[in-house]
């Protein structure tokens, strides 16, 4: 059964469990991730949630793949996922994440987000992998930016990109929240 609500399976927990079994210390992971100290052990703590850009600084010190950060400890053996069970990842800025399909699906890769009123996936735009990815606005209104174009999208407006190229999402009215789905092939998280 897919579990988040174990303390173990915070994103800061993960990031302080990697360090420490590299053998990191935060100063070392710090200069590489071009992230100050103090942010960093906010991070760890819980104290913040990171961008998707931040976060991938730190994945990328910490030779650890983003994905896996939002992935559940416990296999998951059920095919059914109770939105209930899921556990949500918060990150960028008034956003946050559920991971819908499982680590061993090798092919496709779908995750939820909700963005709060004026929400994003952070200050500057971000990229993953190399896969093509599909964006489907469920809810609400978003704005996306893909390298230099800008998109304003509604209820069951879709919008597909290459992962590689910079982006960024926006709830666009700064009143209502707003619900996507992701969905990359192959997996980039």
């Amino acid at each position: 059964m897919y579990n988040n609500s174990d303390s173990s399976s915070t994103i800061g927990d993960r990031l302080r469990r990697r360090r420490k079994a590299l053998q990191l210390t935060l100063q070392q992971v710090s200069d590489a991730s071009e992230i100050t100290v103090g942010y960093l052990s906010q991070l760890e703590r819980g104290r913040s949630s990171g961008s998707v850009r931040t976060l991938q600084k730190v994945c990328e010190a910490l030779k650890l793949n983003v994905g896996d950060l939002f992935e559940s400890s416990t296999i998951r053996s059920h095919p059914v996922l109770r939105f209930s069970d899921a556990g949500s990842q918060k990150f960028g800025n008034g956003a946050s994440k559920v991971k819908l399909t499982p680590a061993h699906f090798d092919h496709l890769e779908v995750l939820l987000g909700v963005f709060e009123p004026g929400g994003d996936t952070g200050t500057q735009p971000y990229v993953h992998g190399a896969s093509e990815e599909l964006l489907l606005v469920l809810e609400g209104n978003i704005e996306i930016h893909v390298a230099d174009k800008i998109h304003v999208l509604g209820p069951l407006d879709s919008v597909t990109y290459n992962s590689s190229q910079p982006h960024k999402i926006i709830e666009s009215t700064g009143k209502t929240p707003a619900t996507v789905i992701w969905t990359m092939a192959p997996p980039t998280y």
